[in-house]
């Protein structure tokens, strides 16, 4: 790669970079060298739970048995996550997946035009699938690239890729908290208790979350279309040094009679087919948002979607087997996050309180009913730069904000989007869930950081202010347990 020399090559583009460029830069590099693997959080985040259950009079005994009972507690959830994300990826990289990426390169007319645009296919997918959005996207970023006339900033192109994520996933249909809470089967039971089931209808579907999702689209592309740098400024992916050639998944051909069947589609159509039957059905005899609530539901039409987008076995293997390495995380932290949920909910201390009992009376203490979701929000984005993880980060945090949420009559669903709204904030400059979007794009997160801190100075205000004005629209219900 030739960033370095690229550096030293154009000082004067190096000069004109601003402030917040800089300081976002160095952020970046310094989390790049200091902050350690999202598993290692997870851990600290396990012992941080359980010596503060200790120091409350919680038996170490008691402390062990809660960790060990919670920690298969989330395993239906864990595989749920991370089937969204494969089959979000095995969408993406499919062969007519690739032939629109390649139709759309060719709309826009301008350098600046193209990184809008990425802007909002980006944040469009991601209220889909955020899978898809990061992958789509930076392979829509590549594509643009190719397109020397352009002069496009391939470093602002690839920031534009990661808005979905950084600004607007939660809020849409793979949006993990809203997912959980929507499905009771998937709930730890301590949970459900305090947050009762909360469909869709109620989070991510109410006219206040969309507005959000509305306003934070319009300002991220008004922001990506003026922060991008335009004519000798801009900095080509050629300048960068990367290859942009086509990075669809590509499938050697059959080598031995026996491989007939892994490249016939006759086998795909018919399980397609089968499965087109149950989702008809799924659709038919059930309310449209109920059914697309269910997490199984939702999976199961995008793993359908993926078979028929890939047309033969051997095509959709190769790209699961390519999607797998981006869940390892999630497989192997969501299960400590069930024992801290099962450590704050269970172990109790010497007065018979728990920890979730003693952090939500302090949430209550420290705020009101219209200054909670303000405050929630800003807590939530702190937290999640440090626990990268929007399932997993929720619940830690549910158990004790939706205690205070009910105990301050907060509409509950208004608190998931609170937590939905505000924990995409530091995904703009955290690196976690960067990672593989650079893969894709083949730059560095340093490449993108000084655009996507751009977009954080103006999502945070009017993330913050819209979830503490609107939260007056709402009146608050009690849990509704199955």
């Amino acid at each position: 790669m030739k960033t370095e020399s690229l550096a030293k090559q154009r000082p004067a583009a190096a000069a004109s970079s601003s402030g917040l460029e800089r300081l976002a830069a160095g952020v970046t590099a310094w989390s790049e060298k200091w902050f350690p693997d999202a598993y290692i959080f997870a851990v600290i985040a396990v012992l941080v739970v359980a010596l503060g259950a200790v120091a409350i009079g919680a038996p170490v005994q008691k402390v062990g048995i809660a960790f060990g009972d919670g920690f298969w507690s989330l395993i239906p959830f864990t595989m749920q996550m991370a089937i969204v994300a494969i089959s979000g990826y095995v969408v993406a990289v499919s062969p007519p997946a690739a032939r629109l990426i390649e139709r759309l390169a060719r709309l826009p007319r301008t350098a600046r035009g193209a990184i809008c645009f990425v802007a909002f296919v980006s944040i469009a997918t991601s209220l889909l699938n955020w899978a898809i959005s990061l992958i789509f996207s930076g392979l829509l970023a590549r594509a643009l690239a190719r397109r020397e006339a352009l002069r496009m900033d391939y470093r602002a192109a690839g920031a534009a890729a990661y808005l979905g994520m950084g600004a607007t996933w939660a809020l849409g249909l793979s949006s993990a908290p809203a997912q959980l809470q929507a499905n009771p089967g998937s709930l730890p039971p301590s949970l459900l208790q305090i947050t009762g089931v909360i469909p869709f209808s109620e989070t991510i579907f109410l006219w206040q979350s969309i507005a959000i999702a509305a306003v934070l689209t319009v300002a991220s592309m008004v922001v990506a279309f003026y922060s991008s740098p335009t004519g000798e400024k801009a900095v080509t992916a050629q300048e960068l040094g990367v290859d942009v050639g086509e990075a669809a998944v590509k499938v050697a051909p059959p080598a031995r009679p026996g491989d007939w069947m892994e490249y016939s589609p006759v086998l795909t159509l018919l399980i397609v087919a089968l499965g087109a039957v149950w989702i008809y059905n799924e659709f038919t005899t059930k309310n449209a948002v109920l059914a697309i609530s269910n997490l199984n539901t939702y999976n199961f039409v995008f793993l359908m979607l993926g078979m028929l987008l890939h047309w033969r076995p051997r095509s959709f293997l190769a790209a699961v087997a390519k999607s797998v390495p981006s869940v390892g995380g999630v497989l192997i932290q969501f299960p400590l996050y069930g024992g801290v949920a099962f450590i704050l909910t269970k172990a109790a201390g010497s007065d018979g309180h728990t920890l979730t009992h003693m952090l939500s009376s302090f949430f209550v203490s420290v705020s009101s009913h219209a200054s909670f979701p303000a405050l929630m929000g800003v807590y939530s984005a702190v937290l999640g730069f440090f626990v990268p993880s929007g399932g997993g980060k929720w619940v830690i945090e549910a158990p004790y904000v939706m205690q205070a949420a009910n105990d301050l009559h907060v509409h509950l669903g208004w608190a998931v989007t609170v937590y939905n709204a505000a924990e995409a904030l530091p995904n703009l400059i955290n690196p976690f869930w960067m990672l593989p979007l650079l893969g894709v794009l083949g730059v560095r997160a340093r490449d993108v950081v000084g655009f996507t801190f751009t977009q954080l100075v103006v999502h945070a205000p009017i993330v913050l202010i819209m979830l503490w004005a609107l939260a007056s629209t709402l009146e608050y219900k009690p849990p509704v347990l199955p």
